[in-house]
């Protein structure tokens, strides 16, 4: 077994380091990448099926990289290692795991034995290993009652990125009155409508840039989420100038 570890932080790799030596008696060689970027490199260069990636690096995020090495070696076992719990993070992590695969989500304050069982759940058994804490923001995330569904959030993700109505339609496929219907729903959810403190009701508001606003103060958005959104966004476009008119 190959281990590729993904961490900014040289203190955090050397934790890491030696966490994967005293758990994984199978891993044979410990390779490591300083950034996103690097580690899609590595991972490239030396066929590493074993990563344990941090969220939050420069130069490339782990969900980022994370997604450029599942579409390439869907197969690959990766055990995200983060400070972070966000729903925009736990959402970000979600959207991007090929279906079967074993992948484990740990936050940087779970216990040693915690994050050697969570290796070798991962990376011997092929378990799925996601702490408690992340969890039940997953749960929350994708309950229609006290979350958003995943076409809602689309829906977040697109006025965020500053799309039209018209346009949020052609690119989900959708009716024009399905994106309304699903705005509407959004701020619903976001308690957009509620009378604030002032007792002045949402007509104070524009209800797309509450709305954004709102969610950056849930974490449902954070820059990194916004700039995997900014990339998939640019590739829509591309293939959507590329591809054939349906209606000629």
């Amino acid at each position: 077994m190959k281990t590729l570890i993904v961490e900014d932080d040289p203190l955090h790799r050397a934790y890491l380091r030696d966490a994967i030596a005293g758990s994984l008696p199978e891993c044979q060689e410990i390779i490591e990448a300083s950034d996103g970027l690097a580690g899609e490199q590595m991972a490239r260069e030396h066929n590493a099926l074993h990563i344990v990636m941090d969220l939050q690096m420069s130069t490339r995020t782990g969900i980022e990289a994370a997604r450029s090495i599942w579409r390439e070696r869907p197969e690959t076992c990766i055990l995200f290692w983060s400070n972070y719990a966000d729903e925009a993070y736990v959402r970000g992590v979600s959207r991007i795991v090929p279906e079967g695969a074993a992948y484990g989500y740990v936050l940087k304050t779970a216990s040693d034995q915690r994050l050697k069982l969570a290796l070798r759940g991962i990376f011997v058994e092929g378990q799925c290993v996601i702490d408690r804490e992340v969890r039940g923001v997953q749960q929350k995330s994708f309950s229609h009652r006290a979350g958003f569904t995943e076409s809602e959030y689309e829906v977040l993700i697109d006025i965020a990125l500053g799309l039209t109505d018209r346009a949020i339609a052609k690119r989900r496929s959708l009716s024009l009155r399905s994106v309304q219907n699903r705005l509407q729903q959004l701020y619903d959810k976001l308690d957009i409508y509620k009378a604030d403190e002032t007792g002045e009701d949402s007509s104070t508001f524009n209800l797309r840039t509450r709305a954004i606003s709102v969610a950056l103060l849930k974490k449902l958005l954070n820059v990194n989420s916004l700039e995997q959104a900014e990339i998939e966004l640019a590739e829509w476009r591309s293939s959507s100038r590329t591809r054939p008119d349906q209606r000629q």
